[in-house]
């Protein structure tokens, strides 16, 4: 219910009245409302104020008493004594009345406040517009109300352009409320998970360029709970994003032509290392070849020297026999270095179809059936008779088991007599084939056992190879799907075990396809 409230009396005070109680909208925050002014001179102060707002004005204030306007309360504001009588005994006993002595009370009282309220007001607004932060009022349906002048300066903004405008219009520069796709909305944020949010994030300014904040936004709670406004606190910290950006950039910068330096020095270490190696293979091969070049040599010329003087008798023949057995196995072993070298330096396309493994394996012995015979090599098979066919490369899988097969003789021949057990074997669940080469000779060192397989890496005596016999068979059987595994002990010789899938591997294939089209003959 609306209290009506009239003025009897339109002098100067009662147009200062009207003006604190309208212009100021403190009428609004009360239920109460003016809706009337009495006064028998139509120029006077606050009659002339009163038209203008349209209030009534009479030149009778006996007219306030008609019912229709429903008159609670009529405040004499004239000051002549007998207006205050008259009222007081003809006034309706539902109309009230408040002389101009009380209510100048009242309302000094109350202006007494208002000065106050309105020096701390200055006060406050003095102290936010020194601050450099933004400070922001904004209410629950999103419209600014309120902003502090650091605001207005740094974003390029007058009040006008702000005060009553939608918060997303202004920072967004949308005529929509932000989508939570498009940026998560602060304000939402607080409602959602009712208390204060933390957050960076983007805005414009007046002349559409993006800046960066750092925002605190404290909702203002009401009694009956719900939120009456917000206060938001951020910082435009565009200067020191801009700034740690150069700064990751410069450091992108340094590690990019950190890691362009440390390539070309990986670069220059590898060709050094690579010179190394070819430095060290160079003096090896030179030293392997060399020697048994020169012990085949030496026995020729011997030969021919005894041809020469003196005819061959019976009793020579036997030493031109021991002379050519010397030169074959220097022979055999020049091939075999000559061999290995060709493989491990180039890799040609491989001759891939199904390989019977018994029958090269046979094969093989036969090959080297001297060297076992000259090293008192007893060989021992125990081969698995449901064996399948593997699918490989015949030419490189016999030249594993011969690297496999003379290494055991070589590690045999201290021991003046040994033997070595060949044993083949087919796992039906793994559809792999396994090899075993196990041999009663001298034991590989443990220490050494992580590096036999490593290029040039050699336990043999000078002269005897280069190393690289084990790191091109590893190579080949890797080549194959296939793996190879070794193990060695004081009083059980050295077991090398070879696996090998019966199908041909899928890396296989590509490695062909990768080589289709390419010249048949690789290396010469």
């Amino acid at each position: 219910m609306v209290f009506n409230i009239a003025f009897v009396g339109g002098g100067v005070f009662c147009k200062k009245v009207l003006e604190k109680t309208t212009v100021n909208h403190f009428q609004e925050e009360l239920p109460a409302s003016i809706i009337a002014v009495a006064d028998p001179d139509p120029h006077a102060p606050g009659i002339a104020f009163a038209k203008n707002l349209g209030i009534k004005i009479f030149s009778d204030y006996h007219l306030l008493y008609d019912p229709r306007y429903n008159i609670h309360l009529i405040v004499v504001l004239d000051s002549n004594e007998q207006i205050l009588q008259d009222i007081l005994a003809t006034r309706p006993p539902n109309i009230r009345i408040l002389s101009r002595s009380v209510f100048e009370l009242f309302w000094n009282a109350i202006s007494a406040e208002a000065q106050k309220l309105r020096q701390r007001t200055e006060e406050l607004a003095t102290i936010l517009n020194g601050i450099q932060d933004f400070i922001l009022v904004i209410t629950p349906e999103m419209n600014i109300i309120d902003v502090n002048d650091s605001f207005l300066k740094q974003m390029g903004y007058s009040r006008e352009e702000v005060i009553g405008r939608k918060c997303y219009e202004v920072f967004q520069k949308l005529n929509r409320q932000c989508n939570e796709k498009d940026i998560v909305c602060p304000i939402n944020e607080v409602v959602r998970k009712k208390k204060p949010n933390q957050k960076i994030l983007t805005r414009f300014d007046q002349h559409g360029a993006l800046r960066y904040f750092e925002l605190n936004l404290h909702p203002v709670w009401e009694s009956d709970g719900k939120i009456s406004k917000f206060i938001e606190i951020s910082r435009d910290i565009t200067d020191r994003i801009k700034e740690e950006a150069e700064i990751s950039q410069r450091l992108e910068k340094m590690v990019e032509e950190q890691t362009r330096q440390l390539r070309e020095t990986h670069a220059k270490l590898l060709h050094q290392d690579k010179m190394a190696s070819l430095g060290k293979l160079s003096a090896s091969v030179v030293h392997e070849i060399n020697n048994p070049l020169a012990g085949v040599l030496n026995l020729i010329m011997l030969m021919k020297r005894i041809l020469e003087e003196d005819s061959v008798e019976a009793k020579e023949i036997d030493r031109f026999k021991k002379y050519l057995s010397l030169m074959e196995t220097e022979t055999r072993r020049m091939s075999r270095v000559v061999s290995n070298l060709l493989v491990f330096s180039r890799q040609p396309i491989l001759e891939m179809k199904k390989i019977d493994l018994h029958r090269l394996i046979e094969k093989t012995l036969l090959i080297n059936s001297n060297l076992l015979k000259i090293n008192r090599v007893k060989v021992i098979k125990n081969q698995d008779p449901d064996l399948p066919e593997v699918f490989g490369s015949e030419d490189k899988l016999q030249q594993i088991f011969m690297n496999l097969i003379s290494n055991a003789a070589e590690a045999v021949e201290p021991m003046e007599s040994g033997v070595l057990k060949i044993t083949t074997a087919y796992s039906k669940i793994e559809k792999k084939v396994q090899i075993t080469f196990q041999d009663t000779g001298v034991e590989i060192p443990p220490e050494n056992i992580s590096k036999i397989f490593e290029p040039f890496f050699t336990t043999k005596k000078s002269g005897k190879g280069v190393g690289l016999g084990l790191s091109v068979a590893y190579g080949i059987i890797q080549e194959h799907g296939g793996t190879i595994q070794v193990e060695s002990g004081e009083g059980k010789g050295t077991t090398f075990r070879v696996e090998l899938p019966i199908n041909q591997p899928v890396n296989m294939n590509q490695k062909q396809e990768s080589h289709h089209g390419q010249h048949e003959n690789t290396y010469c």
